[in-house]
């Protein structure tokens, strides 16, 4: 589908570089160009796009700043910040952006930026779903994650099971792989409910449908999952019998 974009930067050769690179894309239908946050919401405010390509560092309103106040758009544009600021990619998971692309900017990782806005717009604009799925499927969200001096997006439907580390939270994935987010359990717990994720325990958040076994009765009730198997905190039991076992969830 055509794009309408907005990209946001107050440096001038770095402004005209996203536009060129981002013209040439045959997605790209139409761009508007703003030197600072307080113009692209100006922009924004009367002049609808499907996605926002921001700078975060700007004078006055920052990409952050700017993601924010988008939240009380109808339609949200969806949000890729590009950046040299590699330090503030978990933040970028606080602001629902979907991508974070560090400069300098290559051709090809744009184009998976773009991608990435592209189904984005798709998942926005479908047509409503079933009950109790909507929610769920209303967008895939990427959490921006940390691996060496690079940025990596991981999506939360990847995510099997979440182990909470203080303040932070792990996140194990289809792969086998993990990653640690500056975000806690709860706050994760919170966001992701609707999309399936189920607390077992003060330390453990899991995914309705990485469940293979649940075991409720005994002195050590647990979850199991292919891969391991997770307490269920005794508080509990209650709620994860109600999620997991009620014959309309499943045959659990």
């Amino acid at each position: 589908m055509p794009l309408d974009v907005l990209v946001a930067d107050d440096e001038a050769p770095a402004l005209a570089e996203l536009v060129a690179f981002l013209d040439r894309d045959p997605r790209i239908r139409r761009i508007r160009q703003a030197s600072s946050g307080a113009d692209a919401l100006r922009i924004l405010s009367t002049d609808a796009v499907d996605a926002a390509f921001l700078d975060i560092h700007m004078p006055g309103l920052s990409g952050f700043d700017l993601a924010r106040a988008l939240d009380r758009f109808v339609i949200r544009p969806i949000v890729v910040f590009v950046t040299a600021d590699e330090a503030g990619a978990l933040e970028a998971f606080d602001v629902r952006a979907v991508d974070y692309v560090l400069k300098p900017v290559r051709v090809a990782r744009l184009e998976q930026a773009i991608d990435r806005v592209a189904a984005a717009v798709r998942s926005r604009d479908a047509e409503p779903l079933a009950a109790g799925e909507q929610d769920a499927a209303a967008g895939d969200e990427t959490v921006p994650v940390s691996v060496g001096s690079s940025v990596r997006l991981v999506r939360r439907s990847d995510v099997r099971w979440v182990h909470a580390e203080g303040d932070y939270s792990r996140l194990w994935t289809t792969s086998g792989v993990s990653h640690l987010v500056r975000a806690p359990i709860s706050e994760l717990e919170e966001r992701w409910s609707a999309a399936g994720f189920v607390r077992v325990h003060r330390s453990y958040l899991v995914h309705r449908d990485a469940v293979t076994e649940v075991r409720l009765s005994g002195p050590a009730p647990v979850v199991v999952l292919s891969e391991i198997e997770l307490p269920v905190s005794r508080r509990l039991v209650p709620a994860v019998r109600e999620q997991l076992v009620r014959p309309d969830r499943g045959p659990r």
